[in-house]
């Protein structure tokens, strides 16, 4: 990394940082796992309310603010560009100055409630492996922004398209899954469940953080089956790749539209 990228990932990061929804992001991290250690909660209990916030609030605010952010970085971008700047240091800047913020205030919106509590240490591991997959859940909703604000010039349009894609990998694919389970109860389906949870990220990210919980007694019958294969050394290795998978694959054709792309 160059010096010219290192400057505007500076630019863009005390940019992004004076942001007020930054600091609301913080905040409202920090309350809700305050609240929840204060309404009785233990940090197993904490942990597990955690994970549905998680999966929930990070990919829609991290799909939404990362195409806002993009459309409205129109005007400063082709400023840049103006400039002896490559469009791949731009494009790393614009994106990290997002995905650093993003991830570093969850992390301390969730981390300070647990130290402030004293249960920081006793629950280090599981925390770090929520916080390990909050952030992965924000590069890859961070990647999905990026495509596409890239593909459209609409705002309205991009806007809508970003608030469908989170409603479907939030509650459209789960209940598809379910229509297939109905309609096919009568073969085994356990490995072919096994794949579908891998073709969305917030099914694969909840299925972990449940092995990870030791919780997967949740998910009834199907949870023997995925604690069997992900509980393995083999099966954290898959949820890994198949995460990186995730994020590759948009941030890569993003990378590329905004390289070919005439502003």
């Amino acid at each position: 990394m160059n010096t010219n990228t290192l400057k505007l990932i500076k630019y863009q990061l005390r940019d992004v940082m004076r942001s007020r929804w930054v600091i609301f992001y913080l905040l409202f991290f920090v309350l809700v796992t305050d609240a929840l250690f204060r309404f009785g909660g233990t940090g197993d209990r904490v942990l597990l309310s955690l994970m549905n916030i998680v999966l929930l609030v990070i990919p829609l605010v991290s799909i939404m603010l990362g195409t806002m952010y993009l459309y409205n970085s129109r005007e400063y971008t082709e400023l840049m560009l103006c400039q002896p700047v490559k469009r791949q240091q731009m494009f790393t800047a614009l994106f990290s100055g997002l995905v650093l913020p993003l991830s570093a205030t969850v992390a301390a919106g969730i981390s300070l409630p647990f130290i402030w509590n004293g249960v920081f240490i006793s629950h280090f591991s599981a925390l770090v492996y929520l916080l390990a997959t909050a952030v992965g859940l924000t590069i890859i909703f961070s990647a999905l922004a990026f495509a596409i604000a890239l593909l459209t010039e609409d705002k309205i349009k991009g806007l809508g398209l970003a608030i469908v894609l989170w409603l479907f990998f939030a509650v459209i694919y789960d209940g598809l899954i379910l229509l297939v389970i109905y309609m096919f109860s009568h073969y085994p389906l356990q490995q072919p469940v096994l794949v579908i949870s891998m073709l969305n990220p917030l099914d694969l990210a909840r299925i972990a953080l449940l092995i990870q919980f030791e919780a997967s007694t949740l998910m009834g019958f199907t949870g023997a089956v995925f604690q069997r294969f992900f509980g393995s050394g083999t099966g954290q290795l898959t949820i890994l790749l198949v995460m990186l998978t995730w994020i590759g694959i948009p941030l890569g054709w993003a990378a590329r539209r905004f390289v070919q792309k005439d502003f």
